[in-house]
This record gives structure tokens, sequence and C-alpha cells, in this order.
């Protein structure tokens, strides 16, 4: 399970693109990726690894972590990431 796929799908809808825009942004840069794949990241549905996080941060223009979850202050990491793992986003 991957915990960026909300972030990645909010942020993509933020600036107007389908799938299928994102994906063509992607795959000029360089990420062999299909609308398929982009989808089951979004969904929480497949393994995100280091170079696609990169990839994905620079089609959207956001350090690296704002595709992540916020953690409020005070909460416990333990804590966090059992919740998003309870979480369907």
């Amino acid at each position: 399970m991957n915990n960026i796929g909300p972030q990645v799908r909010r942020l993509r809808n933020a600036r107007g693109w389908s799938q299928s825009i994102f994906t063509a942004k992607l795959q000029i840069l360089g990420l062999e990726i299909s609308r398929s794949s982009l989808s089951k990241i979004e969904a929480r549905l497949n393994y995100v690894d280091d170079t696609t996080i990169l990839y994905l941060a620079e089609a959207l223009r956001v350090p690296i972590q704002d595709l992540f979850p916020q953690r409020q202050a005070g909460n416990r990491l333990r804590e966090f990431l059992e919740k998003l793992n309870r979480t369907r986003f």
C-alpha cells in the first residue's frame, strides 16, 4: 500500500488534469507509466517506488513532502501510520 495516492489525486485535480493528461506529462518527463497504473497509485493499490515519487513531484511541481499526508503536531508516528493504514481515502 502507498500513502501518497490521495495527495497525488488531489494535486492533479487541483490543476484540472485528467489522469490521461497527467500520465502524458509523466511520460514526457521519462516515466514509463500507464493511465491504469496512475489510477492504481491514486487508489493506493500500487506500491510507489522512490523514482516514481520523484517524477510525480516534478510533474506536479511540488516538494516531495507535499505528496505525503500531513501529520498534525503532537500525533505519535505509530498512531498516525496505523490510522493511515485503516483509512480509505
